[in-house]
């Protein structure tokens, strides 16, 4: 196996047990991948609790579903994956989990809106619902794809969140900042309502999200 593989593989076994012990994931909920430079993946397996996750239970497979390595059987929602990899090329890592509140959202069909914290703006942009599609089929991948054009995470209706980084590092760090996000607009409506930032902080800090972006 080469060095490449062992990072990764490190990787998505730490964000599994980081994810599993904030409790953004329960019982073997949620799946985690990672692209390799040759274009194949690494994806967890189904049937594992991901706070237990280890190196040697992921599973390798090409851009085709193909089963190139590994024991188990990959995630279930293996087309979900393979469809955002195959759509943008810039997408190196894909998280998806079923955060309590970030999911209320999705069940409710509210999408976040960054026009509240700052580091929202900067970190996440627009988290849109992307319409609901039976988990595990082909149809989910379908569904999301069009959103990883412009989206750095969506909702999944009445299902859960992905999140998308250029690595494991940052879809990892993004799912947990949606996961603040929407627990923080839970809260500020209980006040009475979260009081929106002025529109010419938000554009500036959305014109910074997107010059990161490149």
């Amino acid at each position: 196996m080469s060095p490449e593989d062992r990072v990764l593989l490190e990787q998505l076994a730490d964000a599994g047990r980081r994810l599993g012990d904030a409790g953004l994931l329960v019982a073997d909920d949620g799946n985690l991948s990672a692209r390799r430079d040759g274009g194949s993946i690494w994806i967890t397996p189904r049937g594992v609790r991901k706070s237990t996750l280890r190196p040697s239970d992921l599973v390798r497979v090409d851009l085709d579903g193909r089963k190139l390595e590994g024991e188990g059987d990959p995630s279930s929602e293996l087309p979900l994956h393979l469809a955002l990899y195959r759509r943008r090329r810039t997408v190196g890592a894909v998280v998806h989990a079923h955060p309590p509140a970030a999911t209320g959202f999705a069940a409710a069909g509210v999408p976040i809106e960054p026009d509240v914290l700052p580091e929202a703006v900067l970190a996440l942009g627009p988290v849109p619902v992307v319409p609901y599609r039976m988990p595990g089929t082909a149809e989910v991948g379908e569904a999301a794809a069009p959103f990883a054009d412009s989206c750095r995470a969506f909702l999944l209706a009445n299902h859960g969140a992905v999140a998308l980084g250029a690595g494991v590092e940052e879809a990892c760090l993004r799912m947990e900042r949606l996961e603040h996000v929407a627990r923080v607009l839970l809260a500020a409506r209980l006040l009475g309502g979260a009081r929106p930032l002025a529109t010419e902080e938000r554009d500036a800090l959305t014109r910074a999200r997107r010059e990161g972006d490149g």
